[in-house]
Formats: structure tokens, C-alpha cells, sequence
């Protein structure tokens, strides 16, 4: 039973399909293939304006080049305290961009607080050389902790980017779930709110290794050919990539991995809040939950083969823990069943 994270899953049978269709032939190399040409295509479709998109193969490739694509001399970037790019990248962002910083934003509930980013951005006044200088936000969505911006969450940071004239990039690892968890479009949850760069991944939620940079504005992009190329990530069989996007977007195979994903969650979530002995941290939006249990408990758990992580307790979580308990995250994923989370209730008793 694996609740461990949604980048456990396999792939969809679909995404499998599309992979194993493409590895017969030949196909023009370096994404300039006809199936690449499409599915940059049906970017711009999802996001109803020309955009310019780059495959790669992780997530922290996506994070990183972003970064390096939006760098200045001396450059800040400023991120939510948990955000994956500061806290689980290895640096990478920092080694792309060639010696930018990441700075940490509080804010609750894994959102990074708007009068907090401000602040934060006063610490790089312009006329002091000697501590860099902005060059970008970015802002996780959904959240390292499960949560979600509404839109005009996203708004109210952008608006706090336009006020300095910075670039608002989104992390958008779990960018499905976080869309199907608001009812939005794709077009809504970004540039119409101000997000001019986004990784936009979609391993998590059902391909093999799938992720792209999309920017929003296409005549911006050119830099980005470069740093991908420089950064090992132009790939020479890009086709299958684009093959794993082609099965991705048909027939909004992507939205319901997310819708089904973000069901099963809110199933596990009524599961622990009808459980005695463990409770919610917070109330799940998106793939993720997060409950505190005793460590018994949980090691019991684990002996009977239920994969999940301990967790550090967020910054300005407003929870407390006793000296025997414990935060614990489970994920779910398109590959997650109702029988295995009434398995796992039936466990708790």
C-alpha cells in the first residue's frame, strides 16, 4: 500500500502505449520532429496564447533553467521557506544560474505571505551593490504541503512582481492537481494572473519522465535554447517526450489522473479524521495529506507494509505536536484505489 509519493507511481497505460508507438521508425531529431511541432501546438491551445516550450527530463531541470533563464548579475530569487527549490534541489538552481541565491519568504500553510515578500525584497535595495539583486519570485503550486493559491493569491504576488519589475515564475510540479483542485484553466491560473515562467510537470501525475518550461512570451525565449542545451537537456530523441505529452493532454487524460488523484485524497483525508489516534495537520486541496500520529502508530504501519514519510512541521503551521507524535505525509496518485485506502482505514481500526 504506497503512499509514499505520487513520483512512485508507474506510468499510465496510455503514456506506455504512446512510448512503445514511437519507438518503432524514425523521427527527426532535436524536437524538431512532427509529433514535437504538435504538441508545442497544443501548448499554446491549453494556455489560448502563443507560448514557447522546452522539454526536459525532471523537475529540477525545469526549476533550475528557469531560474538561469530569468538570472541578473548577482540575482535573488525568493521562494517560499519549504519551496522544493530551496530545500530539496541540491543547488541545482544555484549551479545553473551560476552563483544566484535562493531567499526564503514565510508565509502559512506553505503560501508565501504578500507583505512578506515585500519585505524581503527591501533586504536588495538597488543602490547596494554589494547584496545582489532581484531577479525573480517564484511560488509553488500546488504547495510542498498540499496546499493551493487560489487566483487571486497568485494575483496579489504578482501584483507585489510588477511593483519591482520582477518576473513571477511557478513551480508547477503538481500543476494538474492544483488546477483541477480550483476548477481553472490553465490560461487563468498563470499568464492571467501575472506568471510569465512555469515548470510544468506531469511526472507525478502519470508519465514516465515528462516536464516542460513554458514561457509565455515567445519572443523572450530565445536564451533558452542555449542554457537547455548547455544544461544537457536537449534531448536527441525528443519524440519521446512529446509522446508522452501527446497521450497526456488526449482526451484530458491529464485532468483526470489530477481530478482522480485529488478524490482519493479527500477519501484519505475522511479516512484519518474518522480514525482514532491520529488527526489532520491541515485540511488537503490538492494530492497530498498530511497527519500527526504517534510514532508506535506509525511504525506499526509500516510493518504491515504502508509506505509514507515523516515530515517536518512547516513554518507558521499554527500545530503542535506531543513529545510522541509525529507529522506524516501521504500522497496519492491516478495509480491509487478506493480499496486501498478503506484497506488502510480498516488498519487504524
Amino acid at each position: 500500500m504506497n503512499f509514499a509519493s505520487d513520483n512512485w507511481a508507474g506510468a499510465h497505460p496510455a503514456i506506455a502505449e504512446a512510448l512503445a508507438v514511437q519507438s518503432a521508425g524514425f523521427a527527426t531529431a532535436y524536437g524538431q520532429s512532427e509529433l514535437d511541432r504538435a504538441v508545442e501546438r497544443h501548448f499554446c491551445e491549453l494556455f489560448e496564447r502563443e507560448v514557447a516550450v522546452f522539454f526536459v527530463a525532471t523537475g529540477t531541470a525545469a526549476n533550475a533553467l528557469s531560474m538561469a533563464f530569468l538570472n541578473r548579475p548577482g540575482g535573488v530569487a525568493f521562494g517560499h521557506t519549504n519551496a522544493h527549490m530551496l530545500e530539496d534541489e541540491g543547488g541545482a538552481p544555484e549551479h545553473l544560474t551560476g552563483g544566484a541565491r535562493m531567499h526564503p519568504v514565510p508565509g502559512a500553510l506553505g503560501r508565501m505571505d504578500a507583505r512578506a515578500l515585500e519585505a524581503a525584497i527591501h533586504l536588495f535595495p538597488a543602490a547596494f551593490v554589494h547584496a545582489g539583486q532581484p531577479m525573480a519570485v517564484s511560488l509553488t503550486q500546488a504547495t510542498e504541503i498540499g496546499t493551493v493559491y487560489s487566483l487571486d493569491d497568485i494575483e496579489t504576488i504578482a501584483t507585489v512582481c510588477r511593483a519591482h519589475g520582477l518576473p513571477l515564475h511557478m513551480d508547477g510540479a503538481r500543476f494538474a492537481n492544483a488546477l483541477a483542485a480550483l476548477g481553472t484553466t490553465p490560461a487563468e491560473m498563470t499568464w492571467k494572473r501575472g506568471v510569465e515562467v512555469l515548470s510544468f510537470g506531469a511526472t507525478k501525475n502519470g508519465c514516465w519522465c515528462a516536464e516542460a518550461v513554458v514561457i509565455m512570451d515567445p519572443a523572450r525565449a530565445g536564451d533558452m535554447h542555449f542554457l537547455r542545451k548547455r544544461a544537457a537537456h536537449l534531448f536527441s530523441k525528443s519524440r519521446f517526450i512529446a509522446a508522452q505529452f501527446d497521450a497526456y493532454f488526449r482526451d484530458e487524460l491529464w485532468l483526470k489522473n489530477a481530478r482522480h488523484a485529488n478524490e482519493m485524497a479527500a477519501r484519505l483525508a475522511r479516512t484519518v479524521r474518522n480514525a482514532g489516534g491520529l488527526r489532520l495537520a491541515w485540511e488537503p486541496q490538492a494530492n497530498e495529506v498530511f497527519a500527526i500520529m504517534k510514532t508506535e502508530t506509525a511504525d506499526a504501519l509500516k510493518r504491515k507494509e504502508v509506505f509514507f514519510h515523516p515530515w517536518t512541521m512547516p513554518d507558521g503551521s499554527g500545530t503542535h505536536l506531543a513529545p510522541d507524535e509525529r507529522l506524516y505525509r501521504f500522497v496519492t496518485s491516478f495509480a491509487t484505489t478506493p480499496e486501498e485506502i478503506d484497506r488502510f482505514g480498516e488498519m487504524l481500526g
